[in-house]
Parts: structure tokens; sequence; C-alpha cells
């Protein structure tokens, strides 16, 4: 009897082993693709990471599979945190293609954190799609690299622009982050532009990634009496960076870049940033379209807050990533950088995306100034939108 329960109990395990590995074997058939999340989780870029991870699994939420060859693929995210270091953002891109064998990859914030990876998904074939990173080299000579955010040589002239003919400033000083690509390229375009239109920089003052003091730079600024500073930052820094120049008596007016908007930016900075004027890709209170509305109608459901402009471009890339998946009608990672590149006129949360041959999104940027709602409390408000012409 004892040998007889034995060989059932057997079989029993036997039976759920072959079952288990039945499930396996299923998963790994087709039925599921990966697609990594490649973002800042921690360190100093984290809450920028976040709010593209958040628009990025409000997507998967809302559109958790896709149809390939009359099949329904489960999208299922993978994330690596980079941990706002480039040393660290090699070491993440390469786990996602390397053990977590994923078919695409979305991020980062940071255009440096996206450089660093660059080759690695080059090398591999594995398309990656950045939400918000505008530095030109990101994409440039990186065929497996795209974005759905316009570029800073773009974003400059639009801020450089605004600066000289509605602002009309004609002496400006820089400052810039002399270690973050992201700012050191937009000060470039910035100073390019302005100095196009006739305008003249008065002085460019310099910090690295993570100080906290910016007294002498802001004092060397102060002596050249500019009409206007543009600071494109960190917005930690940069809101820091403010925050010391009014209380050095300081009141020329800042301009930034996109990264700016996040809730950070105004805790931070508090009443010292009214006034800041930006470029950004979304505005909330004006969406575009119908997916736009249905973007901003369940983000606030689910995060119970208003989405940032770069949680809508993370949902966009998501989106963008799986009509290129339809339309590769295929899983295989160099057929669907193939229909990425031909994305044309495709319509999401932050309006029409069309890439160019440069792998770059074209489309029209949004400034928005940080001002006092009804309740007193400061917000980012839509204030023009900005071309470069």
């Amino acid at each position: 009897m004892k040998k007889k329960l034995l060989a059932s109990l057997l079989m029993s395990i036997l039976v759920l082993s072959l079952c288990a590995c039945g499930g396996t074997s299923s998963s790994s058939s087709g039925d599921v693709i990966k697609v990594g999340i490649f973002e800042p989780l921690t360190g100093n870029y984290a809450a920028g990471g976040q709010v593209e991870k958040n628009g990025i699994d409000l997507a998967n939420q809302l559109y958790p599979t896709v149809t390939v060859a009359g099949k329904t693929i489960q999208i299922q995210l993978v994330s690596a945190d980079n941990k706002s270091d480039q040393g660290e953002a090699a070491t993440a891109a390469s786990k996602l293609i390397d053990q977590d064998k994923v078919t695409a990859i979305l991020g980062s914030w940071g255009s440096g954190l996206c450089m660093a990876a660059g080759d690695i998904v080059k090398n591999a074939k594995i398309p990656a799609i950045a939400a918000s990173a505008t530095n030109p080299l990101v994409t440039q000579g990186n065929e497996y690299y795209f974005r759905v955010c316009f570029i800073d040589p773009f974003q400059g002239t639009v801020m450089a622009n605004y600066a000289y003919n509605e602002l009309g400033a004609k002496n400006v000083a820089i400052l810039q982050t002399i270690s973050s690509d992201y700012s050191v390229g937009l000060a470039n375009n910035f100073k390019t532009q302005f100095e196009k239109l006739g305008g003249k920089i008065v002085d460019t003052q310099s910090y690295n990634t993570g100080d906290t003091d910016f007294s002498a730079q802001l004092q060397n600024l102060k002596a050249k009496n500019p009409d206007a500073i543009f600071a494109p930052g960190d917005y930690t820094e940069s809101a820091m960076a403010i925050k010391q120049a009014r209380d050095l008596g300081i009141q020329t007016p800042f301009l930034g870049g996109d990264t700016y908007e996040i809730q950070a930016f105004i805790d931070v900075g508090g009443p010292a940033v009214e006034g800041v004027v930006f470029s950004s890709f979304f505005d909330p209170d004006n969406p575009l379209n119908d997916e736009a509305k249905k973007f901003v109608s369940e983000y606030k459901k689910k995060y119970n807050d208003v989405p940032p402009a770069n949680a809508a471009n993370a949902y966009d890339a998501y989106l963008v990533l799986l009509d290129a998946i339809k339309r590769a009608n295929s899983t295989d990672p160099t057929a669907i950088r193939d229909a990425l590149a031909k994305t044309s006129g495709f319509v999401g949360a932050t309006g029409t995306t069309t890439l160019d041959a440069d792998r770059n999104a074209v489309k029209d940027a949004i400034l928005k100034v940080v001002e006092k709602d009804a309740n007193g409390q400061l917000v980012f408000k839509f204030k023009e939108i900005g071309k470069a012409q």
C-alpha cells in the first residue's frame, strides 16, 4: 500500500512539473514580448524618471496587448534603474538586453543617460525610444535610437525668440551645468539663435551636477546686469539657483528648458520660481485630441495628480512603439526599428508625431510659466505656442 501511495505521489509531482513546464513554454513561444523601461528611478533625476515610468505604466494599463499576424501578444514591462549615472546606465541597458531579453526599450530621462546606452542598443540591434531626451547626439549616427520629443536646436531657438521678441531682452546671461550634455547643448543653441537675432550674451557661468551653492556664479551674473538669464539644467539645481538669485536681490527674469516641468522644481524653488518661463511638450489644460483627453483623465484617476509633460511624452513613446509593431506585423526588433523609422502622422497625447530622417520628432513647443492658481498655489500654466521661425 505504501509503495502504491508513493508511486501515486511521484506521478502527481511529475504531472504538476509538466504543467509548469508547459506554462513556461507558452510564455516564451511568442504570447508575450518584453519592453524595457530604462529610467533613473533613484539618484538626482529620480523624479523625472518616475514621471516617465508613470506615463509608460499607464499606457501599458490601457493598451496591454498588440496584434501580430492575427495573434494577440501581451506587452510585459521590465524596469531597469540607471540610477541617474552614466556608468550605471550602460549596466542597466545591458541587463535589459542580455538578461531580460527585451524586444525594445523606452527611455531614458536625461540625454547623457541615453547616450551612455547608445552603442549598447545599436550593437544589439534593439530599438530604443527616448521620451524627453532633447540632445541631438542621442539619435545622431544611431539608427536604433528614436525620440518622440523635439530637440535642443529647436528648443533653444524657441527660447531665444521668446527672449528677444517677446521679452524684449537684448543682453542675456547664461547659467549652465557644465557637466550636463543637455544643459551645455541647449545653452549653445540658445546663444547661436539669440546672437543671430541681434542680441548679446554678456556672460556665461557654469557649475557641476550636484552643486548646491551658486553664489559666486550669481554674483558674477549680477554684475553684468542682464535683461534675462537663460538657465537650462536639472530641475532641482535650477530651482536652488533661482532661489539663491532672488535672495541676492537678483530680480532678472529666468528662462529655462523642458526639465523645469516637474513638481520638484516648484517644491524646491517656492515663491522664487514664480514667473519663470520655459519650453515644454504638453499642456494638460488644453488637450489637443481625444487621445490627449483620455490620457489626462486616466492619469488623474490612476495617480491623483495632473500629468506633467514628460509623462505624456512617455505615454506616446509606448503608443508609437505599439504602432510600429502593428505596422511591422512582427516582434522582430529589426523589423520594428524599420517600422519606427517610417512613423508619420501618428496621433497621440502630445499631438501628431512624425519622425524625420534623423529619428527626431517634428512638433511645436509649448511655452509655460510658473503662476499662482485660484487657490494661490504655484502651478505650470500655458503661455503660448513656440515655433522655431
